[in-house]
């Protein structure tokens, strides 16, 4: 036996890409098009001005921005805990959490770090299949388990679920902690944070990568009962006190005070959703209807590979999947206007040029 041998092997979770250069449009990693709030940029000012101060550890428990997000979402700071980004949250959870003989559940085509972190921490874990309208069926959930992780819209769908189903689905398992992930909540979905205080086993992760543009910073935070919490720091103050670093915690909480630019920033996404929805229907793609930051579509006649392959030719980028009932799906990000203007331009283009060969 050599030292390969006792190696923890796993399938790593695989990221989009990350193209440089001149005109590319990038629009397979669900960033916000948009800049970070301005005060943002006047955090950083003000840390550059005292640069002494990166001599010192931060506040390992992030107190400042734990306070401003307790202030917005009118929870107690004690029901938050702040992270390097939500993957940080979650595998911190998923560690803390998920340590019975019952597998832990969550959907057959959902967020691919899942099975990531359950085949690392040596999780057992089962999938349950959508349905044909790439939907959850709740009773599938109405089983043994020993902890359940619903992304809520869903990825790579951009489905929502009803916060009814979710309650159902939360008040059968009792005994198991059930993560609702609301990554891209922000962009209209429904969250279940009013429901924390009525269900002492749940927990509700977010992220300031996508609505707050501050995908860089890793910026990710969970709202749950006292004592989740207070588990999940026990946990991370076992493994690593300082994982937030200062102007990440400054930057945060300075993009939480400015609910306005918020507001004004994840409007804007909205509305060239909805505006792309309308032009991808003319051209003959199908869709979900997404609650997120990218639309899941499927053209009538032309495969998802194909597409793919000839929008990264002319220096587009979109998400693909060879995965069962998903390879012929796109997953597009939505970008500003002129960027969507682009790839719809394209799309016609290509479309109409594809029509008559």
């Amino acid at each position: 036996m050599n030292w390969e041998d006792k190696v923890r092997r796993v399938e790593p979770y695989v990221a989009g890409e990350q193209p440089g250069g001149e005109g590319v449009i990038k629009l397979n990693t669900n960033e916000c098009p948009y800049p970070p709030a301005p005060g943002v940029i006047r955090a950083l000012e003000r840390i550059r001005a005292d640069y002494g101060r990166l001599r010192l550890y931060p506040d390992m428990h992030a107190q400042k921005l734990v306070n401003a997000l307790a202030d917005y979402y009118h929870v107690r700071p004690s029901q938050i805990f702040v992270g390097v980004g939500s993957d940080d949250v979650l595998a911190l959870a998923f560690l803390t959490f998920f340590n019975g003989k019952e597998p832990i559940l969550f959907p057959d085509i959902t967020y691919s770090f899942y099975d990531v972190w359950a085949e690392l921490f040596r999780i057992p874990y089962r999938t349950c299949p959508l349905d044909e309208n790439f939907r959850i069926r709740k009773e599938d959930y109405f089983q043994a388990n020993g902890g359940i992780v619903l992304p809520n819209p869903n990825a790579p769908t951009g489905v929502e679920e009803t916060v009814r189903a979710l309650e159902e689905i939360v008040a059968a398992s009792p005994d198991s902690v059930v993560i609702i992930d609301e990554a891209y909540v922000d962009f209209g979905a429904a969250s279940v944070l009013p429901l924390v205080e009525r269900y002492r086993n749940l927990m509700v992760v977010q992220t300031f990568s996508k609505s707050r543009a501050m995908a860089g910073a890793r910026i990710g935070f969970a709202i749950a009962d006292e004592k989740i919490i207070s588990y999940l720091k026990d946990v991370k103050f076992s493994f690593n006190s300082y994982t937030m670093n200062l102007p990440a915690i400054e930057m945060g909480t300075a993009a939480v005070l400015d609910d306005a630019y918020f507001r004004e920033t994840v409007g804007k996404i909205i509305r060239t959703r909805e505006w792309t929805k309308g032009e991808f229907a003319r051209l003959g793609f199908r869709f979900t209807d997404s609650k997120s930051n990218f639309l899941f579509a499927a053209h009538e006649r032309i495969p998802a590979g194909e597409l793919f392959a000839a929008l990264k030719e002319n220096n587009i980028y979109v998400r693909h999947w060879e995965r069962p009932r998903i390879d012929n799906y796109l997953r597009i990000t939505i970008g500003t206007d002129r960027e969507m203007g682009r790839l719809v331009s394209f799309l016609e283009k290509y479309i109409k040029e594809r029509g008559n060969d």
